[in-house]
């Protein structure tokens, strides 16, 4: 049995284009018919919204097999793009912190419920921005971690905590995560700030850092409008083919993983 790659977006800081780096980057590949899986696990449910979907209170969705009342097989939801699902998100996500604390090892919930797993070639958790439980579960159930970080002042002040996060679950609960990359977003190409945050973020980070970098672009934050990936919506857009390139380059950077 084959297992999926699961990734998680995360970063701490809101606004930095998480969710809309899931959706695209999980539509890119859907494109190139890899069977992907969305689990959105942000109670604002922005994954789902932007793919059509509907946030789903008390109904199957990525609360309740957090929570263990259903599988992920009888949850999931196909999307209108070929070879894409989502694991819609609840409201009721905002409670997990308080209804799991006092549970045996919750960091594991996910975890378990992913384990046996083996329908689709990738899974991509959009995480919400803070390391509660629900990103912990996220980082515990997943292999690799994706980090959207925004060229802007003060981009890497959630980076480093949020690395720390990371190695303190490889340590405890998942040996195996590593940062499979962090992406450059919402870069304005007529701004030295943008240019500087990104060489910054180059030196510090070194070959982590990936080299497609995505632009601000009005396409993008359009598209959740429609119901739609960017692809969809405008598939010659340069935001539209910024993401095909960076899914170009994880899959790159999949198979070199692979060839060790």
């Amino acid at each position: 049995m084959t297992k999926p790659r699961i990734f998680s977006i995360s970063n701490q800081k809101g606004g930095v284009g998480k969710t809309t780096t899931t959706v695209n980057l999980a539509t890119a590949l859907a494109a190139l018919e890899k069977k992907v899986l969305i689990i959105d696990l942000d109670p604002q449910g922005n994954a789902t919204v932007s793919l059509g979907g509907q946030r789903r209170l008390g109904n199957y969705n990525s609360y309740t097999v957090l929570t263990g009342r259903h599988t992920v097989a009888e949850s999931v939801m196909k999307t209108d793009i070929p070879y894409l699902y989502i694991l819609p998100a609840s409201q009721e996500l905002l409670g997990v912190d308080i209804e799991l604390a006092d549970v045996d090892r919750p960091q594991f919930f996910l975890k378990n419920a992913l384990d046996n797993l083996s329908d689709f070639d990738y899974v991509f958790i959009d995480c919400p921005p803070a390391v509660g439980l629900l990103t912990m579960n996220a980082l515990v159930a997943s292999t690799s971690v994706i980090i959207p970080v925004q060229c802007e002042y003060l981009a890497l002040e959630g980076v480093a905590d949020l690395i720390k996060t990371i190695e303190r679950v490889k340590k405890n609960f998942n040996p195996d995560l590593e940062i499979h990359g962090i992406v450059m977003t919402m870069f304005d190409g007529r701004s030295n700030l943008s240019k500087s945050v990104v060489n910054d973020v180059r030196e510090f980070f070194g070959h982590l850092v990936y080299e497609t970098v995505i632009p601000r672009n009005v396409r993008i934050p359009e598209a959740p409008s429609h119901g739609k990936p960017v692809m969809l919506y405008d598939f010659r857009s340069v935001g539209a083919q910024s993401y095909i390139r960076l899914a170009g380059e994880v899959l790159k950077r999949e198979k070199e993983k692979n060839m060790i």
